[in-house]
């Protein structure tokens, strides 16, 4: 159990002395908690005793009182497996406040989520130094992120040439002479074999102590904690091979005379190749984070302010809303703002995908990230730092990249107690050699359990799949599909039924009013124009089109009185001592109003895929109107690529019966579900979901906010509202179903290739620590050397993160 001991958290909601009392009471009522101490000026609780995180939080929760909390992400430097990333989230989660902590060990970061005043970032970092990694709170700045990596990847790079060079005489010197006879002879006669292994001990002590010497620092320190890790095996697994030959070369009556030899190569090639293998590796992980840097990239270090009436180059620190930027031709907009003067189409590629660009005047939005073309802008500042749109982006995918799968999570507990079991094999590899091998049995026994202690790759288990969750969520990203849950990666790839909004989804989103019959007695013009002030007053697609059919007419529109939304049912108002009432046939008999024979023209519209809507004036049917959403031009190909790929697609819609049925023939969907409201569309995903399991379903408007969230995967089509937004878990910033189609895509090919890196990683454990042990040599004289061993260490986690690497290349399928 999560617990604390003594804290303050920050809580929201308060406002008297009756709140406090209210607080203490709640708090003091859980069992472990000793004292609760309410701070009404800085809305804090000092809280002693033992209890569980969840316990308290749904008991502030509960009393209207919520704890505030927050994300902090931290860069953590020296982390090379499996072992490493549940070492450090054990000692962040034991933390006072910390509700949970997520360690990425191919991005080398860590999000920990807690609860506001709890844990300061020096004590999280702390906490993780007493581990024996250092850590340091996580910047979004390109530069310095990019410095880091390559001073990584330098530091690598020289410690392997170092290695190298001081490895390659020792190799040429004791495998020389096996491999050639005439040259062991000559070793022998000129030098000595003495001197041979004197000149071996020293350059594999410098190897061991110089570029090799973070597995010793790190393993020892991680073996006498007993939390043992994959340095752990390797300082073992040379060390042994070392002070084996140090014995040999220096005491050598000690040992048997048949058992005399050295393997100061061994000890040297081990560590070599594992820091080839970890320069490769870093080589290869520096590339999972493309899609973050090239977004970082997007946005221009400084832009050209105009402050009293003086232009001046400002770095985008130190821009503020207000500020008034100007953008010359060819230049990219710095940050998120309105235009007030000039006019330029600017190409938007890199958050919607389209490829044509957008005009804009004053008045209209921009974007920060975006390329003018050849006018000249100038716009006043709305958004900068985070808030930006692009910063929101480059959030969204580092929350995906970082995320843990479900998949994870057998992962971490099998890695758990994987370096202990490897020792406990190499310890019983030795035992079984010595009790039961052929002479001479030492060296043979400690051949074999070196081998065991180098052969065994958690590092590979651990990278098998943040690396591919990384560069899956960032093509994605490049492709306009953004996870803002990374679970959502896991759960869309099983999803087996596919459900879409109508309006805004599948069509445009922009109806153009087609058709309006109006009844004896009322002219046509009065019926629009009154029709039209009413719907002024509602953001509704359909309200537009009829706002700008009057509008093109040129109509005065009249005052509007009394005006009351009925959602998913229509308008009430009063304009001109008239009552009016505009809604779907429902709402006329929901009414009682009587449809007539504009019932039958109700049906034949919808049957031609236009929406009727009915018009009634004091309680009598006065219109009929038509309003026709013309569909995406992608949307067919869209449909007809999820039905290829063997999912269910089912349109859900408040639209009327017929004009549902006749859009769904058009595009070959066989199940529709039409004419319900809002909380009749989450009603209708329940449903599904009970008959169909994981259900993902497609919308952009504020109505489908409540489906989004109960839906297992809620995908929000980018153009749409914010509301929707933030209740989906993957946003499509393209605006169009073929979005669907790549996110699907997507994860299915992220989950396919952890699949492959696990049974790479588990598959080559399970195969090769039995033979490296010896398993083979009773059948057929082999024994695994450690220098294979450790090559083949090295190069297990290269192949897994390579693996990964591929996602970068998947292809728009509906392109």
């Amino acid at each position: 159990m999560t617990t604390v001991e003594h804290y303050s958290i920050e809580i929201d909601g308060m406002s008297c002395a009756s709140c406090v009392e209210r607080v203490e009471k709640a708090l003091l009522g859980i069992d472990g908690i000793n004292t609760a101490t309410v701070n009404l000026a800085n809305n804090t609780v000092s809280v002693t005793g033992l209890c569980s995180h969840t316990e308290l939080l749904n008991t502030l929760q509960a009393i209207g009182y919520p704890a505030r909390q927050d994300s902090i992400e931290l860069t953590i430097d020296g982390m090379s497996c499996a072992s490493c990333v549940s070492r450090i989230e054990k000692a962040l989660t034991s933390l006072p406040g910390v509700l949970n902590a997520t360690v990425n060990l191919a991005s080398g970061s860590a999000t920990i989520k807690l609860l506001n005043g709890s844990t300061e970032i020096s004590q999280l970092i702390l906490a993780i130094a007493e581990q024996g990694y250092a850590a340091s709170e996580k910047r979004n700045d390109q530069t310095s992120l990019t410095a880091r990596k390559h001073s990584e990847l330098t530091a690598l790079k020289r410690n392997t040439f170092v290695a190298s060079v001081l490895t390659l005489p020792v190799f040429i010197l004791e495998m020389g002479g096996h491999l050639f006879p005439a040259f062991h002879h000559w070793v022998v006669q000129g030098i000595g074999l003495q001197t041979s292994w004197l000149i071996q001990f020293i350059l594999t002590t410098l190897v061991l102590a110089g570029p090799g010497h973070t597995f010793f620092t790190r393993g020892f320190r991680s073996l006498f904690k007993r939390t043992p890790d994959m340095n752990s095996l390797v300082a073992l697994g040379s060390s042994a091979a070392w002070g084996f030959s140090l014995v040999a070369t220096f005491l050598p009556t000690v040992l048997p005379a048949q058992t005399k030899a050295v393997y100061f190569e061994a000890a040297a090639i081990i560590v070599t190749l594992i820091l080839l293998g970890r320069y490769l590796e870093a080589s290869a992980k520096g590339r999972t984070g493309d899609a973050i840097q090239k977004l970082i990239g997007l946005q221009p270090k400084t832009a050209q302010v105009e402050r009293n009436g003086i232009d001046t180059v400002l770095t985008l620190d130190q821009i503020v809303i207000g500020d008034i930027i100007l953008v010359r031709p060819g230049e990219q907009i710095p940050v998120d703002g309105q235009v007030l003067s000039g006019s330029s189409f600017v190409d938007e590629s890199m958050i919607t995908g389209e490829p044509v660009p957008v005009k804009k005047h004053k008045g209209v939005d921009v974007v920060g990230g975006t390329l003018n073309g050849t006018g000249a802008l100038r716009f006043t500042v709305t958004k900068v730092g985070k808030d930006t749109m692009l910063a929101q982006i480059i959030h969204l995918v580092e929350q995906a990249q970082g995320a843990r799968l479900p998949i994870q999570d057998l992962v971490n507990r099998i890695t758990a107690w994987f370096v202990p079991a490897v020792l406990l094999i190499a310890v019983l590899t030795v035992v079984l050699w010595l009790v039961y091998g052929p002479q001479p049995a030492l060296p043979l026994a400690l051949v074999s359990g070196v081998s065991v202690l180098i052969i065994a790759c958690p590092c590979a288990m651990g990278l098998a799949t943040p690396t591919s969750i990384m560069v899956g969520t960032g093509r994605a990203a490049q492709l306009k599909v953004l996870f803002r849950k990374g679970q959502a990666l896991q759960t869309l790839h099983d999803t087996q039924v596919v459900a879409i909004d109508k309006t805004g989804t599948l069509t445009q989103g922009q109806p153009q009013l087609t058709d309006l019959c109006v009844a004896d007695g009322w002219q046509e013009e009065d019926v629009l124009c009154w029709v039209a002030a009413i719907e002024q007053q509602s953001e509704h697609p359909t309200a537009q089109a009829i706002v700008r059919a009057a509008e093109n007419r040129k109509l005065q529109l009249p005052d509007v009185h009394a005006f009351r939304s009925m959602t998913g049912m229509g308008v009430f108002a009063r304009v001109n001592d008239y009552s009016l009432l505009i809604g779907a046939d429902r709402l006329m008999r929901q009414e009682g109003i009587s449809l007539g024979n504009f019932e039958q023209t109700g049906e034949f519209l919808a049957k031609q895929g236009k929406s009727p809507l009915y018009v009634s004036i004091d309680g009598q049917l006065a219109a009929v109107i038509g309003v026709t959403d013309p569909i995406k031009n992608t949307t067919p190909n869209a449909i007809q690529v999820l039905l290829d790929r063997g999912l269910k697609v089912v349109m859900i819609t408040g639209d009327n019966y017929h004009t549902a049925h006749s859009i769904a023939r058009e595009l070959g969907i066989d199940q529709v579900i039409a004419e319900v409201l809002p909380e009749g569309k989450v009603a209708a995903i329940q449903q599904l979901v009970a008959d169909h399991g994981k259900v993902a379903f497609v919308g952009d408007g504020i109505n489908d906010a409540p489906a989004l969230a109960t839906a297992t995967v809620g995908i929000a089509i980018g153009t749409g509202t914010d509301i929707a937004i933030e209740s989906a878990d993957v946003v499509l910033m393209s605006g169009d179903l073929e979005g669907v189609v790549n996110a699907i895509d997507i994860s299915r090919k992220t989950m396919r290739n952890i699949q492959q890196n696990l049974f790479w990683a588990f598959g080559y454990n399970i195969l090769l620590i039995p033979i490296a042990a010896g398993l083979l040599y009773p059948v057929n004289g082999m024994l695994l050397s450690p220098m294979l061993a450790a090559g083949a260490m090295a190069l297990s986690s290269v192949l897994v993160v390579s693996n990964a690497l591929r996602l970068r290349w998947i292809r728009p399928v509906s392109k």
